[in-house]
């Protein structure tokens, strides 16, 4: 049995965002496929991702130099805590599967510190003589990303940052690959928009069957 971590970034529901009508059609296609798997859904417009500030460098040399957990302040508590929350549970799951749409070029900020979250020394990688090691080898991850325009080839694609920080990222954890399903165009061929969101939920039920 695997744990597969759906993680989504996107205020919208299927019904509006291309990427989660595909993202929707991947995981009931896999739970189908894969019916003792268990699958985790982590809305990061509902869940709590503390982001990077004081609070958080504060506690954190606070616990470096020695000091217990509960002399740091509540906020410092609070936040600490739920980031060693996240990045444990990503650290422990097999397959991660992010849901982003493209904005400005890239993910909306939720995302961006979703992954500050989990890149987490000592869990996702570690450092060396050698420079970083990733201790994440045996994982699997899938970014779906819907993009107005095309940016998938030719020379748009240099334009978007979005799939390249999670790739990055990935290869930093030490994940050898990591799929990609555009669905794009829609807002650049608007009269066959329908048509390239239901080719995008057919691409990701057949991804859904190797991932």
């Amino acid at each position: 049995m695997a744990e597969v971590l759906y993680i989504t970034a996107h205020p919208y529901d299927h019904t509006k965002s291309f990427s989660m009508a595909a993202g929707k059609a991947f995981i009931e296609t896999y739970k189908e496929v894969n019916p003792k798997d268990e699958v985790v859904h982590i809305d990061l417009y509902k869940e709590y991702i503390p982001h990077l500030d004081i609070d958080v460098f504060n506690g954190w040399e606070k616990l470096r130099n020695g000091e217990a957990f509960e002399k740091l302040s509540s906020e410092e508590q609070r936040k600490v805590a739920r980031l060693n929350e996240l990045s444990d549970q990503f650290a422990q799951a097999d397959k991660y599967v992010f849901v982003t749409p493209m904005w400005n070029f890239s993910f909306p900020p939720v995302m961006k510190a979703y992954l500050d979250s989990v890149a987490v020394a000592g869990k996702a990688f570690k450092y060396t003589d050698q420079g970083a090691v990733g201790l994440l080898t045996d994982k699997k991850v899938l970014h779906i990303q819907a993009n107005g325009g095309f940016y998938s080839e030719g020379p748009e694609a240099e334009l978007e940052v979005g799939h390249r920080h999670i790739r990055i990222s990935m290869e930093l954890f030490g994940i050898p690959s990591i799929e990609k399903l555009f669905v794009e165009g829609q807002a650049a061929m608007p009269e066959k928009a329908q048509e390239i969101k239901e080719q995008g939920i057919a691409r990701a039920q057949e991804a859904a069957r190797s991932f």
